[in-house]
């Protein structure tokens, strides 16, 4: 046995069975669909609060993907040890709005498309979907829904209040009335075009009303 023998084992000669131009080849490609990727989640936020930090993941993600496939790809034995490997991670991050989970799948598939080759169905597919979204996510919304709570004392205080709300809103309806012997709390929904809330003023100005509060309703509902 020679010193060559000693250090002579099938994972030393597995590594030069990759392609170094492939493998950068891919890389700089899931790199871009994943810049895309990280451009659309972007432009079609519609939350509060974005975060920097799950958008630049959705680049990494992209390129390590694409790696794992490359590596899995090109060994049978490999591959069954990264599933293995892979079933004992858990992913504990806090998902906070559905369209999230869109573009983690999103940027995964486009990894593991690239790390299997087919570079043209990424890109392609990547933007066929980057162009959906773009389009139905910025979709402008026809009225901005509103819950109104108001406080009457009496059936005329409430009639006069949905009088002033009637004439001001594009639409509204009672979702609820509660009678005491305090009075009357009345929530409607109403929707507005304009984004005019001056309304609400003259609301709490008709006599017999003691408070009307507005929130806005960021339900989803049915135009």
């Amino acid at each position: 046995m020679t010193f060559n023998d000693i250090f002579k084992s099938s994972f030393l000669e597995s590594v030069k069975e990759f392609s170094v131009v492939d493998t950068l080849v891919g890389l700089l490609f899931a790199l871009i669909i994943g810049l895309f990727i990280f451009l659309i989640y972007k432009k079609t936020f519609s939350g509060v609060m974005y975060s920097t930090g799950f958008a630049l993941s959705l680049i990494g993600l992209s390129l390590v993907t694409t790696l794992v496939i490359m590596a899995v790809t090109s060994n049978v034995v490999l591959s069954l040890g990264m599933v293995g490997a892979l079933s004992i991670v858990r992913f504990r991050a806090a998902i906070k709005e559905p369209m999230e989970i869109v573009f983690l799948f999103w940027a995964i598939a486009a990894g593991i498309v690239i790390g299997a080759g087919m570079i043209p169905l990424a890109v392609i597919g990547s933007v066929i979907i980057g162009i959906i979204l773009v389009v139905f996510v910025n979709r402008k919304v026809r009225y901005t829904p509103y819950i109104l709570i108001m406080n009457c004392a009496d059936d005329k205080a409430e009639e006069e209040a949905l009088a002033v709300i009637k004439g001001a809103v594009d639409k509204y309806i009672v979702k609820s009335k509660t009678v005491t012997d305090a009075g009357i709390e009345l929530t409607a929904e109403i929707r507005v075009k304009d984004e005019t809330t001056a309304f609400v003023n003259q609301v709490n100005k008709v006599n017999g009303v003691s408070g009307a509060t507005l929130v806005a309703f960021n339900g989803e509902y049915m135009s």
